[in-house]
């Protein structure tokens, strides 16, 4: 017996340093894996009480929500649609809208990223001024906004909120840096927003170039479409012919606004500048969201393509949406990395 118990307890011996060399295996590859990009941020003792709260558990039904918004053919926002308006398909196949509202009034989360790298230094302080005032026009109670500035690295300045005040003193501590890390500001920036609930907006401001990110185009773009956010790229061009501008930072905002369902601008000037924050303004004013639960098909891979299409009301003239257009996210992943 006294044998028995011998060979039960060294059996537990090997397997608990089995299952320790295991753990220590575990952690040294996590250790070799990629860095991410940091945000980096000043936690209030508030938001610290709150990280510590217990995680809410939320079961996937598998809804798939589109927001889009449409504009007639003079860019102006369209609203007063229907659902019948709408046809809606997943890889070529048609889907049954379940859910359908005009999302005027749902809440807004919005990340406003501000690049601060030294290629802007001479017209910050203006841009400052400008996102102040689509800011303080755009809030409601029920909406939250998070300030980033971008340069050699991401700062977050202010965490989601609603306040004024708290949102003006983040925009007062924007501080000209170096280099840009545009891509990493988009990943971040979209991985905060994949954690809020209702309408995303990502809403960046920028001359167009990346210098340093430590994330490439594709990762920060699938970034934004698993987060659902609605990215607004601005584009700053002082300069319209400037030898220096950097069109392949450009190309990849403007890649970010289409695949999103959001849009692009370009501001040359100040008043342009506020024009541009009106307009998008007005379009997250009159938005339509169309949810589906997807019908079963056999394509492979975890993207799928989506496409929204306009179409007169039964009672309406052929003509009623002539040159309108929809815009929406073009498509979804069914799986995280």
């Amino acid at each position: 017996m006294n044998s028995v118990r011998k060979s039960v307890a060294a059996g537990i011996a090997m397997l608990t340093l089995a299952l320790a060399a295991s753990a220590q295996d575990n952690t040294q590859g996590q250790g070799n894996q990629r860095n991410a990009p940091a945000v980096y941020t000043q936690k209030t003792e508030e938001q610290k009480g709150k990280s510590e709260e217990q995680p809410t558990f939320k079961v996937n039904v598998k809804l798939v929500n589109v927001y889009v918004t449409v504009v007639d053919p003079r860019g102006a926002p369209v609203g007063g649609l229907v659902k019948e308006n709408f046809k809606l398909s997943e890889d070529g196949v048609p889907q049954d809208v379940r859910v359908f509202a005009r999302e005027s009034e749902l809440p807004l989360s919005i990340v406003l990223a501000i690049d601060s790298s030294l290629s802007t230094r001479t017209n910050l302080k203006l841009e400052l001024e400008s996102a102040r005032r689509f800011i303080h026009e755009i809030m409601r109670r029920q909406d939250a906004l998070s300030l980033y500035q971008f340069a050699e690295q991401v700062d977050e300045l202010v965490h989601f909120t609603s306040n004024l005040q708290t949102i003006d003193r983040g925009i007062d501590r924007v501080r000209v840096g170096s280099a840009t890390a545009l891509f990493d500001a988009i990943y971040l920036g979209s991985q905060a927003l994949e954690k809020r609930e209702g309408r995303k907006v990502l809403v960046v401001i920028t001359d167009g170039g990346d210098t340093i990110s430590q994330v490439n185009f594709q990762e920060a773009l699938r970034a934004a479409q698993q987060s659902e956010a609605i990215v607004y790229s601005i584009i700053i061009v002082p300069i319209e012919s400037s030898a220096g501008r950097n069109t392949g930072g450009e190309h990849a905002l403007i890649q970010f606004s289409n695949d999103t369902g959001g849009k692009y601008y370009y501001a040359k000037s100040f008043p342009e500048l506020d024009k541009v924050f009106q307009q998008i303004s007005d379009q997250l004013r009159t938005q339509y969201l169309l949810g589906y639960y997807p019908k079963a098909r056999e394509t492979e891979g975890d993207y799928r393509r989506l496409e929204v299409t306009l179409v007169p009301a039964p009672d309406a003239t052929a003509g009623e949406l002539s040159g309108y257009v929809a815009r929406h996210r073009t498509g979804y992943y069914t799986a995280r990395r």
